[in-house]
């Protein structure tokens, strides 16, 4: 436990240390603060946006903020380091500090909001997010946004893009908040793909021999089918016969061309015979069946047969018996 107690005091006082030096070099702008303990010392990097007014005539300023934070915070030998702001309108911390102290001046909070959005997305910012919380216009406290392009919310492109800053704006119905949020204009977030070109390819250049030779066969080419056509068109060429079947007599020959003889033999065609049907048998019956069906011939059956005695016919007499009977 004894090292966790050490990295919670060790964070509060660099907490204690950020607001006293807000408050301090309110006027030069305060943009951040960086502390980096080294074995010379403690290296404390302060970013304003008007390093004059920090360093003071003849570092007297920053004499007496170095013997504060030396005495006050116990900070072992430290040493103040002022940079200036590269683009005031891009850090988050001192756009909320103006935005803080137009509303102390009377600016409406709508108004103030938006011109301060405008004001750095002008400037290339990729995004930006401005909240003002407090009693705005009443006795009951609200919380307004105002925001404009892309911002991260969570994860770890928010932690290493967006930058933020907080001010406090005192007005008589009480304390009204100021957080600003920037997403950095340089930031390549993780579904941002650039694609490379592949790179191209030179291709030789051939020799002047290489080339004229080149020229020679396409020209051989040409000429090779300007022939050819000129043979198709004269008939020059030997025209592919077709093989023609033989037909069978009656059946009709495959269109082609006719040679000598073909014609008479067309004339002279053998006329076709027609079948001749057989009548139909006595005792048979006729049945006619509607198309698409096919006429069938139903045969009626024979009544079966039935065996009748024999009549014993009278023989007639021989002409011999018949002679002998008249001469009697």
């Amino acid at each position: 436990m004894a090292s966790e107690r050490k990295f919670v005091t060790e964070n509060i006082r660099r907490v204690l240390l950020k607001e006293y030096l807000m408050s301090r070099v309110g006027r030069a702008g305060f943009g951040g603060l960086d502390v980096q303990r080294t074995p010379m010392g403690t290296r404390v990097t302060l970013i304003t946006e008007r390093p004059g007014l920090v360093i003071g005539r003849r570092g007297e300023a920053i004499k007496s903020l170095t013997q504060a934070i030396e005495h006050d915070f116990n900070f072992n030998n430290p040493q103040i380091e002022v940079q200036e702001v590269e683009n005031a309108n891009l850090n988050a911390q001192i756009m909320a500090e103006k935005l803080a102290n137009a509303l102390e001046r009377g600016w409406h909070f709508r108004r103030a909001g938006h011109s301060t959005v405008r004001r750095i997305m002008d400037n290339g910012a990729r995004g930006c997010q401005v909240i003002i919380s407090g009693k705005l216009t009443g006795q009951r406290h609200r919380t307004e946004k105002f925001k404009e392009g892309h911002i991260k919310y969570c994860g770890q492109a928010k932690l290493n893009f967006m930058h933020q800053g907080f001010a406090a704006a005192k007005l008589k119905p009480g304390i009204i908040g100021v957080t600003v949020q920037i997403m950095d204009r340089d930031a390549k977030l993780p579904d941002e793909i650039s694609i490379i070109p592949p790179p191209a390819v030179e291709t030789p250049v051939a020799a002047p021999e290489m080339a004229a030779a080149a020229a020679k066969a396409e020209e051989k080419k040409a000429e090779e089918a300007v022939a050819e056509l000129k043979k198709t068109v004269e008939g020059e060429s030997p025209a592919k016969v077709k093989r023609v079947r033989k037909k069978k007599d009656g059946e009709p020959l495959a269109p082609g061309p006719a040679g000598p003889g073909e014609e008479e033999k067309k004339a002279v065609r053998k006329p076709r015979k027609k079948k001749e049907v057989a009548p139909p048998a006595e005792g048979t019956a006729i049945v006619a069946v509607e198309p698409p069906a096919q006429a069938m011939v139903v045969k009626e059956q024979p009544a079966p047969l039935v065996v009748t005695p024999e009549k014993k016919e009278d023989k007639k007499p021989e002409p011999a018996d018949e002679k002998k009977e008249e001469a009697q």
